[in-house]
């Protein structure tokens, strides 16, 4: 029979998927003796029970949660439910992977209107018994049973106004009883039930409340965000109560053994004297930063310093720690692997393999390399004069823009309609992460650098503020004063959020500096790595980032992106609307300089690094106007001057606009289709890649043009197309005098390219998967209206795992990469093979080109960093991957 619940004795951190990841710390700090409050964990297993049972804790699991809670009580000597010796327990949520303020949490559980007397005189402080009395109401009431926190803050924030009260710790016992009383009664009014007061009934309530927070819609959003898989279940952990507002000798806390927001080596964190742990991550009052418990509690920081350096050297990374002080004695409640920032990410894995703590290929796969986008984004020109509005604490580094929101939901839906936003709020709570997510930044009146705001946003690379006190909400009247200036819902501001400060309106942004530390990691992920990385690049400019952050080569120039261009476009169109074969010649004589003089610019950017040239995709209607807006201004023309000459041409280029129109453009007249039918084309293009290239070779540059046929489905058309690519060679050869090195591939973009790759690779001298149009081919999607119309949905509903545009569908458009590489290199061994859709700079995508050993992704300029860090990951975990016999 399944074991459901493991004693903290029992379990080690090698056992996160069966006790998630809090419950796998807390066995292994409990191992290694460190003070941790005693407990069990109820596993992800039981979780996964309670929903096959249709959502009830099955007899099995309650006979053992009672056979565990009676070995607490032997271990701490208490009893739940007795008035004499009552044991008070926490009950938290647990998942497998850190999912932080998504579910659900009760603390003081086991409080009734006799154990609350029990308590007081066990401390002799009947306030300090009250107070957690009515805590427990509240959050039992909001977690369990549905009332929302609000009716319980609205009813105590008048109960202060009218005793003259400012802060909770000015209220006395007898006022306790009286907000008690008033509590149960919201209960009563709100749930339509009495407040449960049978300990046992509100353990088993509570287990089955974080179980059923698995399934919440902030956890649901949070899991996407972060692509978990949503059948692993939470874990719930039962531990002993310890109390932080027992007096000033006692206090809670959060921090971190390094700042999580740049990496330095000093602890970082914030605590609150005489507190419980909610107050500090909920924000709901400003607490002290760690350094100055040394001062308020030198013995108990001298302890915990010394066992954060113990928890850091144990685990191998910076620690996210909780603990609680009770009445001078130090608890730890929590260890996990801290949330940073990419910049502290990246000093933190560098500067651990300095202290030889890490291996550099450790180190490595310690960044995320998502994260890296972090460090790619603008910040607020230094020359600017700021008029600083307000400043808060700097949660989260980052600089950001956008239109002032109030609302969660007002932040996603503007978003979505193509607004950029920026999130106030006097604090978020996790209801608030569709808004989060969709905003440009966030801002809060209250909370520390630990609290829910700063740690989610962290986690995202947002740049966040919190506890800007000098901030003041009225949202009746949607408006925000901020110092001596008041502004208005949808009013812009720029935020800094690397020095805390609200500034008024648009700033000028700098681009983004590599440091130090970031170019020796990626020069360590070189050393690792098998793959190339090479760009996506349609100009010169982005050629020119390309390589500045270390491109090896172009993968894809799209040559569509280069007629499209103002001044070529009139060219164009001529040359579209030619009625003779001379006609278009002489447009296509005007277009060769032009798309010379673009190559050039390419490859001197690159030097002797490969680039591939992909000939012209599009469809040729592209570059004409919109037949519907054409047809309402041949319409006009035609009754206010019919048989003038504007009318005529207009009424031409209309007739050719619909002769050139196509049920389904991107199964149409496109890619190489357009080349067999159109080879000057092809043949005006090659021609300008040899003109560019035998320029700079003869004035001393060398170059490697790899020319691109893109959309081929049969070996023949890549035959033709080879020709006219041979030919133009051979012409651009004799004219200059100057021979040319290149190859001639394809781009496997369609189903049958993959299936017949064999065949195809005796014409083609490499391989280049578009993975955009396989993916469009072989789902049978459009990619514009499944992304419009219903693919989130098929993701938010688990129909997909992600979207595959973003992230390669392995199962199915990677069967057909894996055949494609297979089959060509069986005709011709040696066969070079990449991808160069966005899947090139997308980790998981990598990893799986690395299985499949290509020699090349190819991915946006501002991509590269990540995928050379990804592309070492793969590398690295493929070589510790045991062979399978």
């Amino acid at each position: 029979m399944n074991k459901f619940i493991y004693m903290f004795e029992e379990g080690n951190r090698e056992m996160r998927h069966i006790v998630g990841g809090k419950g796998a710390n807390l066995a292994e700090m409990t191992k290694i003796g460190l003070p941790v409050p005693p407990g069990f964990t109820v596993s992800t297993d039981a979780c996964k029970n309670y929903y096959e049972e249709g959502r009830t804790l099955s007899l099995h699991v309650k006979e053992e949660l009672f056979t565990s809670l009676q070995q607490l009580e032997q271990k701490t000597g208490k009893k739940l439910g007795s008035v004499q010796n009552p044991l008070f327990v926490s009950v938290r949520s647990g998942a497998v992977f850190s999912m932080p303020g998504m579910m659900d949490t009760v603390l003081n559980l086991g409080m009734n209107d006799e154990t609350v007397i029990g308590m007081g005189d066990l401390t002799g402080n009947p306030r300090f018994a009250y107070d957690s009395y009515r805590r427990f109401i509240q959050m039992f009431a909001d977690v369990v049973l549905g009332v929302d926190g609000y009716f319980f803050e609205r009813e105590l924030e008048r109960y202060r106004e009218d005793k003259g009260y400012k802060t909770d710790p000015e209220m006395q016992t007898e006022d306790w009883k009286i907000m008690i009383d008033i509590f149960k009664g919201l209960v009563e009014e709100h749930a339509g039930k009495e407040f449960p007061t049978d300990p046992h009934e509100q353990l088993l309530l509570s287990i089955e409340a974080v179980f059923d927070s698995w399934n919440n819609e902030r956890a649901n959003i949070y899991r996407r965000l972060h692509h978990i898989p949503h059948d692993l279940g939470t874990a719930v952990n039962i531990q002993s109560m310890v109390f932080g507002n027992m007096g000033e000798d006692s206090g809670t806390g959060v921090a971190f053994t390094r700042n999580p927001s740049t990496g330095e080596a000093k602890l970082y964190g914030e605590y609150l004297i005489n507190a419980q742990g909610e107050d500090v991550v909920a924000g709901i009052r400003t607490p002290q930063p760690i350094s100055t418990m040394q001062q308020a509690m030198p013995e108990v920081f001298a302890q915990f310093s010394e066992t954060c350096k113990r928890l850091e050297e144990h685990y191998g990374d910076m620690q996210d720690i909780e603990f609680t002080v009770e009445r001078g004695q130090l608890y730890l409640l929590q260890t996990r692997n801290g949330k940073r920032t990419a910049p502290a990410s990246i000093k933190i894995a560098v500067d651990m393999v300095e202290e030889n703590v890490l291996t550099k290929e450790e180190a490595l796969l310690r960044v995320d390399p998502d994260q890296l986008h972090q460090l790619l984004h603008r910040r607020i020109d230094e020359g600017f004069k700021r008029e600083v509005l307000v400043q808060g604490l700097p949660a989260s580094p980052g600089a950001a823009t956008g239109k002032i929101v109030f609302d969660a939901d007002d932040a996603d839906r503007l978003v979505k309609e193509g607004e950029k936003v920026i999130l106030i709020r006097p604090e978020t709570t996790p209801d608030d992460i569709h808004g989060i997510i969709a905003a440009e930044a966030v801002v809060t009146s209250r909370g520390g650098m630990t609290s829910h705001a700063a740690v989610v946003a962290r986690g995202m690379g947002k740049a966040c503020i919190c506890g800007c006190e000098g901030m003041k909400i009225d949202m009746q009247k949607k408006t925000i004063t901020m110092g001596e200036t008041t502004l208005s819902y949808l009013d812009t501001i720029t935020i800094d959020g690397t020095t805390g400060e609200v500034l008024a309106g648009e700033v000028p942004m700098v681009e983004p500096e590599l440091s130090n530390e970031f170019q020796l990691l990626l020069t360590w992920a070189d050393a690792h790595r098998r793959m190339k990385v090479r760009a996506n690049a349609d100009n010169p400019e982005d050629a020119g980032k390309a390589r500045g952050f270390g491109a090896e080569g172009i993968g894809l120039c799209r040559t569509e992106h280069m007629f499209m261009d103002a001044a070529r476009v009139p060219i164009v169109r001529e040359m579209i609307l030619a009625e003779t074969m001379n006609e278009r010649k002489e447009a296509l004589r005007k277009l060769l300089p032009m798309q010379q003089e673009d190559f050039t610019g390419i490859f001197k950017e690159m030097g002797d690094l490969p680039v591939t040239i992909r000939l012209l995709d599009p469809p040729l209607h592209e570059f004409l106007p919109d037949k519907e807006e054409l047809l309402i201004e041949v319409t006009k023309l035609e009754m206010h001057d019919p048989y003038g000459e504007k009318t005529k041409e207009k009424q031409q280029l209309l007739r050719k606009v619909r002769e050139l129109d196509e049920f389904n453009p991107m199964l149409g007249h496109r890619g190489c289709r357009l080349g067999m039918t159109h080879p000057e084309i092809y043949e005006m293009q090659a021609k300008a890649i040899f003109y560019a290239a035998s320029s700079l070779k003869l004035s001393g540059q060398s170059v490697s043009p790899e020319i691109m046929i893109p959309l081929v489905g049969h070996v023949n058309e890549l035959k033709a197309m080879r020709r006219v690519v041979v030919d133009a060679a051979a012409a651009a050869a004799e004219e200059t005098g100057v021979n040319i090195e290149y190859t001639v591939g394809t781009m496997i973009e369609v189903p049958r390219a993959a299936l017949t790759a064999d065949k195809i690779a005796a014409e083609a001298d490499f391989f280049s998967f578009g993975t955009n149009d396989l993916t469009q081919t072989t789902f049978g999607y459009s990619r514009d209206d499944a992304e419009g119309k219903f693919l989130q949905r098929y993701v938010d509903d688990d129909i997909l795992e992600a979207n595959p545009f973003v992230k390669l569908d392995q199962e199915g458009v990677g069967r057909l990469v894996h055949m494609g590489v297979s089959l060509g290199r069986e005709a011709k061994p040696g066969l070079k093979a990449g991808i160069c859709g966005e899947h090139g700079g997308e980790p998981s995508s990598i990893a799986f080109c690395e299985n499949e050993s290509l020699d090349y992704v190819s991915c946006s300029p501002f991509r590269v960093p990540v995928a050379r860090l990804a592309a070492a990951q793969a590398a690295i975990k493929k070589a510790q991957t045991p062979l399978s016999v």
